[in-house]
């Protein structure tokens, strides 16, 4: 019997092979086909060479999650352009600093976002300036889209990503790949490969999307699901019985989250996680932050052996953590993807032997990035082709990556090297703690101490009952640590300030006890 040929994945063949398939499930803007998706791509890609807006030209989108930051990305991706993704809750002067910092060519952006983008624009030379919804003055999608036609423009190209981030210093960091040459609809393909390493489903189920969209980790797992053809349903922000009650309607198979998202889903009554029906799952990945053992436990507990761990950064993935592999090694993020080598050095740049703390370093062959208008920055990540985005950890005997903390974040006290995810995760372990940031603050004697700023499930009723949470707190770490290691105090807040991406700040945390010490950090 002859075997049944193997579906042609990629968006674009499947927008081909497959039209009428459903490609966008629900959004706040409706439902797309994959010809219908194609087709708005095609037509955006012919009125911004219109525009004047020639290959190795840059567009920046402020766009909320909704279908259209979908579109653009597909037009940009088919036509040698970078798409810049500003967070749609940006400030102007962060959105201006943006613009200047990728030299923009053309900016579509939210309508609820124009006074911010009046002032800017007034300020700035666009070829194209369009708006996503109605706004005096300037060009709407719709007039920007009309007079051009649906077919797939010619002379097509890869485009790419140029991904800005803050860093440590609050300047825009910009993260720029160079362009390759090729069929964009072969690229595609081979980009369907990301799908296949999480076993996404070819051309079955569907994907849910809560997570801010412009954000690097959100867009590699949506347009996996695309590749692939899976559908993606796109929420405006994430609520946590939301998510549930989506997860029931439209039977999803697969979902991107950031931690912070199963802190909420825990928190929920176990009255109200009980009303809905999670079956359908097959695939939650997760990054962008720090999961805790403790925290993934209960997921799973619940959802079942679904969670996928993912490592890296904007510069490039690093590792998948498979859930069996997980559950046999706790605390994994997991081995080097397909044509990735991890490795771990010391302060010299040496390689360093299983089991010892280091510095990551992922090495993909090649310098695939640089950071603009910063290259001594991009020499000082760099050791030949492999690259570090500043955190600390080590490998195991079989060659699995185990996060001690981010470099910057590490305590150090009488000499002594502290890794405050070690503590963070024994606290996460108590039923009172929603999550907690482990900070050095100034010590006279030792130079930092080590304190626990933690986030409760509930606000105990009285200071005597916060005062012996606090005594108990230490005490769980004291059971598990040496004594050096562990938080002298313990200081509660209703609230740990993050990123959009989850992330816990903790720079903000910090600045708060060292404001006054004289001392930077």
């Amino acid at each position: 019997m002859t075997e049944p040929t193997p579906p042609r994945l990629g968006f674009w063949w499947i927008a081909e092979d497959h039209p009428d398939l459903p490609a966008i499930l629900a959004s706040p803007s409706g439902t797309r086909t994959f010809r219908e998706l194609a087709q708005q791509a095609h037509r955006i890609v012919h009125a911004l060479r219109h525009a004047g807006l020639e290959r190795g030209a840059v567009v920046a989108a402020l766009l909320a999650n909704d279908c259209q930051l979908v579109e653009w990305l597909l037009a940009c991706e088919q036509s040698g352009l970078y798409l810049v993704m500003i967070n749609p809750r940006s400030s102007e002067d962060e959105i201006e600093a943006v613009l200047e910092a990728s030299e923009a060519s053309a900016l579509v952006f939210q309508a609820s976002r124009a006074d911010a983008v009046r002032d800017i624009a007034g300020r700035r030379e666009l070829r194209a300036l369009v708006s996503v919804g109605e706004v005096a003055g300037v060009t709407s999608t719709a007039e920007f889209l009309d007079p051009h036609p649906t077919t797939m423009p010619e002379d097509r190209s890869p485009g790419s990503f140029f991904a800005f981030s803050s860093g440590t210093t609050g300047r825009p960091k910009g993260i720029k790949r160079r362009l390759r040459d090729g069929d964009p609809s072969k690229l595609a393909h081979e980009a369907a490969l990301t799908g296949r390493a999480f076993s996404l489903s070819p051309l079955r189920g569907s994907l849910l999307m809560t997570a801010g969209m412009f954000h690097g980790g959100s867009r590699v797992f949506y347009m996996a699901a695309l590749n692939m053809g899976q559908a993606v349903v796109i929420h405006p922000r994430f609520d946590a019985e939301e998510m549930l009650r989506a997860i029931q309607r439209h039977r999803i198979t697969t979902v991107y989250a950031v931690p912070v998202m199963f802190h909420r889903l825990l928190k929920l009554p176990e009255a109200t996680r009980a009303e809905y029906d999670v079956s359908s799952l097959e695939v939650v990945v997760h990054g962008a932050a720090p999961c805790s053992p403790s925290v993934k436990h209960r997921m799973m507990d619940w959802w079942g052996p679904v969670l996928w761990e993912t490592y890296g950064g904007t510069e490039g993935a690093a590792t998948i953590a498979k859930p069996y592999r997980w559950l046999e090694k706790p605390g994994t993020v997991g081995r080097s993807v397909r044509g990735v080598t991890v490795t771990i050095r010391d302060d010299n740049g040496d390689l360093l032997a299983p089991g010892e703390i280091g510095e990551v370093f992922i090495d993909m062959g090649e310098r695939l990035f640089r950071y603009t208008g910063d290259p001594a920055q991009t020499d000082e990540v760099f050791r030949d082709t492999a690259f570090t985005i500043g955190d600390l950890g080590y490998l195991d005997e079989d060659g699995y990556l185990f996060l001690a903390d981010r470099k910057k974040d590490m305590i150090i006290s009488g000499g002594v090297n502290i890794y405050p995810f070690e503590i963070e995760n024994i606290l996460a372990a108590h039923p009172a703690v929603a999550e907690t940031a482990v900070i050095g603050i100034p010590d006279e004697e030792w130079g930092e101490q080590v304190k626990a700023v933690v986030e409760l499930t509930a606000e105990p009723a009285t200071d005597a009952e916060k005062a012996a949470l606090e005594s108990e707190l230490i005490a769980l770490c004291r059971e598990r640590l040496a004594a050096s290691k562990c938080p002298r105090s313990v200081d509660f807040v209703e609230q740990l300030p993050r990123s959009d991406t989850g992330k816990v700040l903790k720079r903000e945390i910090r600045d708060r006890y060292w404001a006054d010490s004289g001392r930077r950090i």
